[in-house]
């Protein structure tokens, strides 16, 4: 009797998914390696959903793009592993808000926040970089509270456009020299730290 061999197939890997959505909150990240555990807000999700995957900077109300697969951890449940994670800065007010209150930005609370995006709305971070005087008009903020908010805002940015192009490797080591990018940050941001005092 003949008997049909067929070759072994390669074991496929599982297709990718796109996810995306609004950072609800950072459980986690660790700035060492990029490792993240995040809560994110998603269109038509009920629940939060958990993405877990590799950032150089993340905080609460930016908005992400993933691509991985979903995988259930014995421990923590279902959850997005992403093996790709790319974030923005938020556009909406209520995301723009709970960026400021995240604690990226200096001198900055939840009350703070509120206030802030009160007063500017989606403009705030316009603002910011185009008036920063106007920080002044918020009850609560004086020109030492407003030149610190500018600083944080101009370092903030200044690390993400550097940091765009950090890659990770397979082990989830950032490949990237930190201290040669971190000081290219501080000279980029420095510009932005004498704003105000040149607007007086």
């Amino acid at each position: 009797m003949n008997q049909m061999f067929r070759p072994a197939q390669a074991e496929q890997k599982p297709a990718l998914e796109i996810l995306a959505g609004s950072v609800e909150r950072v459980t986690f990240h660790n700035a060492e390696n990029g490792f993240a555990v995040l809560k994110v807000h998603t269109r038509g999700k009920r629940d939060l959903v958990t993405v877990v995957g590799h950032t150089p900077a993340v905080a609460a109300g930016e908005w992400i793009t993933a691509s991985g697969i979903w995988i259930s951890d014995r421990t923590h449940g279902l959850q997005f592993k992403a093996e790709v994670l790319k974030t923005t800065p938020p556009t909406g007010a209520e995301g723009i808000e709970k960026y400021l209150a995240s604690g990226q930005m200096r001198g900055i609370g939840s009350t703070l926040a509120k206030r802030i995006v009160a007063a500017f709305g989606v403009d705030t971070f316009e603002m910011i970089e185009a008036a920063p005087e106007r920080l002044t008009e918020v009850p609560g903020i004086g020109r030492m509270r407003a030149s610190r908010i500018v600083a944080g805002w101009a370092e903030q940015k200044a690390v993400r456009e550097i940091m765009g192009d950090v890659t990770l490797n397979k082990t989830g080591r950032l490949e990237s020299d930190f201290a040669a990018r971190a000081t290219q940050a501080a000279r980029l941001a420095a510009p932005f730290h004498s704003a105000m005092a040149v607007r007086r």
